[in-house]
């Protein structure tokens, strides 16, 4: 198992660890770790381990094993690794998580402007989009991004919670998503909470408050079936 400290912290960049368990593919086990692993649409992490007097190996994303606690590091190819039992010092590629810390937090107020069942997702760190069960729904581009820029503008705080697997059973109405479950069988399901606006069970990292998100604009909206809707967000203002 491998102790998520980005789920309390998602701002740590840099962090001590020893490494647990080396796979036979490469992959980096730590008994503590920054790296997000990818899931529930955001990319695992990228960045760097420092090792052995100076030595150094980068990562190139991070996904989860086997046992889905096990946070597992993918090195760049042909790069050597650290021994079990080694201690090293982990550092993220920032700018790339932050980016995906804001474009998450983004795709949850695209869904408190478009209150629809979502049917998919993904996020990248320059666009990103969620895929919405809208029947005959007439979509516009800049409505969307004016309803967005208003929640972004309003400096919302983004929290986090905890509820037990049951409470979250008997509140089926906090899943938003058809397509992915929240993550349970651990006894506890972590609920990301932005303002008075929003409450859904996410695993994943955003920023502190809305107004991190910065400029965002509707890119594209495009038909995906008889009633889904496809909508890109795209950093920065609407392209003149």
């Amino acid at each position: 198992m491998s102790e998520p400290l980005f789920l309390e912290d998602p701002y740590l960049k840099d962090a001590d660890a020893f490494v647990v368990h080396v796979r036979n593919d490469g992959g980096i086990i730590l008994d503590r770790s920054i790296f997000y692993a990818t899931s529930g649409g955001q990319p695992g992490d990228a960045g760097l381990l420092r090792f052995d007097e100076g030595a150094s190996v980068a990562i190139t994303t991070t996904i989860k094993g086997e046992d889905p606690q096990s946070l597992v590091l993918i090195p760049a190819d042909g790069e050597a690794t650290p021994e079990p039992g080694m201690q090293v010092s982990q550092s993220l590629d920032w700018d790339r998580r932050y980016a995906h810390m804001r474009m998450h937090t983004a795709l949850h107020l695209l869904s408190v402007v478009l209150p629809y069942p979502v049917t998919g997702g993904s996020i990248g760190a320059t666009e990103s989009r969620l895929d919405f069960d809208i029947p005959d729904a007439t979509l516009d581009k800049a409505e969307i991004t004016e309803k967005l820029a208003a929640l972004i503008d309003g400096d919302h705080a983004v929290s986090t919670a905890w509820i037990s697997d049951e409470e979250l059973e008997a509140n089926p109405g906090l899943v938003k998503t058809m397509s992915v479950q929240p993550p349970m069988g651990a006894g506890r399901v972590r609920l990301v909470k932005i303002g008075d606006i929003d409450l859904q069970p996410c695993g994943g990292t955003h920023v502190a408050t809305t107004r991190e998100i910065g400029e965002i604009h509707v890119g594209k909206i495009e038909k995906k079936g008889r009633q889904n809707r496809r909508v890109r967000l795209r950093f920065g203002p609407v392209p003149s």
